[in-house]
């Protein structure tokens, strides 16, 4: 019983390229920085194709791999891969797809359903060349997760938005390569669950928690110290922080530079120019807040205002850096 082309050839990763990058669409290809390919023996392929060495193949209904020898033979020089919004549900694919492409930096397989496959960890290895790997809105499993981690030792730049995860489940092996975590838009509540990521990425530059629900920043300063040695940069838009305190603790961060923290409860009393004056008077090391450069002089009428706005707000009880900021300000 022959297969319809709509089931196997329209929605195979090789048809669609095969399709796209026709030399027929590309006339002026040779000056365009790609690879003119001819058809392999075999190949449906009836003329040359124009590949550059990135391919961007979303909303393709890319749901199948094809034939791997044309794979091989078209994409050798392939760095970067975008899958996104394709029917991709089963790893095998695509590992029939990446094992083809050696040379892989980058790929993106955000919503791909991915939510009940399995990736055996024979298979992890065709990933073993990916520095950036995107994984948006697919609910990819945590143990999946930790075995592609686990077979990228290159790994810089990882993006798990949108998955559904309200906790994190502990690997036991860590990825010190990680130096970037994106992870918004889920449902993590605890710093329980963030202090996980630390343990399992001990390299990371930032970390991107918009969007969750996240209440506090509940660990000392030598356990933060700790967990997360090389943190320059911090994203907490969004998320539940409702006391000083949580703002404060994230001094204990020995290397943060920028903190975004727009849209929290804390600061929802407050003027936009009240919110950041506040916040930079809370954060004397922090360079950048919330996009934003900070200067000297910016941070000295920040660190003023918060004098003045506590020392009038009788009722409030100040942070705990209003006393080492008000001895500050009035020894200079």
């Amino acid at each position: 019983m022959e297969l319809s082309s709509d089931e196997e050839e329209v929605h195979t990763f090789v048809q669609v390229i095969s399709e796209k990058y026709n030399l027929e669409n590309f006339p002026y290809a040779p000056g365009m920085g790609g690879v003119v390919l001819p058809s392999p023996p075999g190949s449906p392929v009836k003329n040359c194709l124009f590949l550059p060495s990135v391919l961007v193949l979303n909303y393709c209904g890319i749901c199948k791999a094809g034939d791997r020898s044309h794979i091989a033979s078209f994409c050798a020089h392939v760095v970067e891969l975008d899958l996104s919004y394709n029917q991709i549900k089963d790893w095998g694919e695509i590992c029939a797809i990446v094992s083809n492409i050696p040379n892989l930096d980058f790929l993106n397989l955000s919503m791909n359903p991915l939510s009940g496959a399995d990736l055996e960890p024979s298979m992890a290895e065709d990933f073993s060349s990916l520095r950036r790997l995107v994984l948006i809105n697919t609910h990819v499993s945590w143990d999946t997760v930790h075995t592609l981690t686990q077979h990228t030792p290159e790994l810089e730049e990882l993006f798990l938005c949108l998955n559904g995860y309200n906790t994190v489940s502990e690997s036991q092996t860590s990825c010190p390569s990680l130096r970037l975590l994106q992870i918004t838009d889920n449902q993590l509540q605890e710093w329980t669950e963030v202090r996980k990521l630390g343990l399992m990425y001990p390299s990371l530059h930032t970390l991107v928690l918009a969007n969750n629900s996240l209440e506090s920043v509940d660990d000392t300063q030598e356990t933060l110290q700790w967990l997360f040695p090389s943190l320059r940069s911090i994203n907490l838009n969004n998320s539940g922080l409702s006391k000083w305190e949580d703002i404060g603790r994230l001094n204990f961060f020995p290397k943060l530079e920028e903190v975004k923290a727009k849209g929290i409860p804390l600061l929802q009393p407050y003027t936009n120019q009240e919110r950041r004056s506040l916040l930079l008077a809370q954060l004397p090391s922090i360079l950048v807040l919330n996009g934003s450069a900070v200067s000297e002089a910016e941070r000295e009428d920040a660190e003023r205002f918060f004098i003045r706005y506590f020392h009038d707000c009788s009722q409030l009880e100040p942070p705990e850096r209003y006393c080492i900021v008000h001895t500050h300000t009035h020894t200079h």
